[in-house]
């Protein structure tokens, strides 16, 4: 007999909450029984198909998740950008989800739980405050794309309800490169990991992989070091611009990009002091702590608020 949506297979105590990470390729989960004992799970997806087919292998995993019942409060991670009456307007890792009304859907699975999301960067500023003991963060991830989150007074801002921090989105240089949105200049159109090696490609005058990028930072060579030089400068600018506005008590650097380029951490970080002015410091920046767990933390953070 199938188990009901909203209740995990098993005959162990209820978790009470669950935090959910749904990726582009991959989706985590992690559940807190009534115990304290903590279970994980991960799935890849299969190959991008529609969205109605990805929700019932969405179903069919949670259908198997081991020793848990009882869902009593769901925080979900979503990269996707949600507007007006819970519909999804973008997601261009799955682009069929589009149009789809995401509140709906989730508590379809979930019925009888609570359920809240936000984006996945918001939800990893969160973890990453809450892991720094932080109350006042604002938190830049580095890698395919450039996201992250600001939590003010322990809270995200803007917050779920209002839509999320997309600091990726911000414009550093108007006449930088065309962004995927179709504006130029946004962050993440010159800061990502995918624009870092492109630059570096052109200066270099041959194709660029990650590895050849930290192979010529290490040699100290002037393609790779103008490249992440431009990156950092980017991001510093962004940075300090937020800082002007908001004054969070420190920046984190995280993602994938960033973590694997130990250097941009500092080149950001030399930039960001030389865009200090009298009596304005901007914030003290430091490398995350949760790398790629922070979305999930903070899932499972957004459903203990529940």
């Amino acid at each position: 007999m199938p188990t009901p949506r909203g209740r995990l297979p098993g005959a162990g105590p209820a978790p009470g909450r669950l935090g959910v990470d749904i990726g582009g390729t991959k989706v985590a989960f992690r559940a807190e029984t009534g115990d304290g004992r903590v279970e994980e799970s991960t799935f890849t997806w299969g190959p991008h198909r529609d969205a109605g087919r990805d929700l019932a292998e969405l179903a069919a995993h949670l259908d198997q998740l081991p020793a848990l019942t009882d869902v009593r409060a769901v925080g979900v991670a979503l990269p996707a950008t949600v507007g007006p009456g819970e519909r999804i307007t973008a997601w261009p890792s799955r682009p069929a989800w589009t149009g789809l009304a995401v509140g709906p859907a989730l508590r379809e699975l979930f019925p009888g739980a609570a359920v809240a999301w936000a984006d996945d960067g918001d939800l990893g500023a969160l973890a990453e405050a809450d892991a720094a003991g932080c109350p006042h963060l604002l938190y830049v991830g580095v890698g395919t794309g450039v996201g992250g989150g600001l939590v003010l007074d322990g809270a995200l801002c803007p917050g779920p309800r209002r839509g999320s921090f997309e600091i990726g989105h911000l414009v550093v240089d108007q006449d930088g490169p065309e962004c995927v949105c179709g504006r130029r200049g946004c962050l993440q159109a010159t800061a990502s990991g995918p624009a870092t090696l492109a630059r570096a490609a052109r200066l270099r005058g041959a194709p660029v992989t990650f590895d050849a990028l930290r192979d010529g930072l290490r040699d100290h060579l002037p393609w790779a070091e103008a490249a992440l030089d431009r990156t950092a400068r980017a991001l510093a600018t962004a940075i300090a611009g937020v800082g002007e506005l908001v004054r969070p008590e420190r920046a984190l650097l995280g993602g994938g990009f960033a973590a694997g380029i130990p250097a941009l951490l500092d080149t950001v970080a030399a930039h960001l002091t030389a865009l200090a002015r009298p009596g304005h410091p901007t914030p003290p920046l430091t490398p995350a702590r949760l790398g790629g767990l922070s979305s999930l933390r903070g899932a499972l953070l957004l459903a203990r608020r529940l």
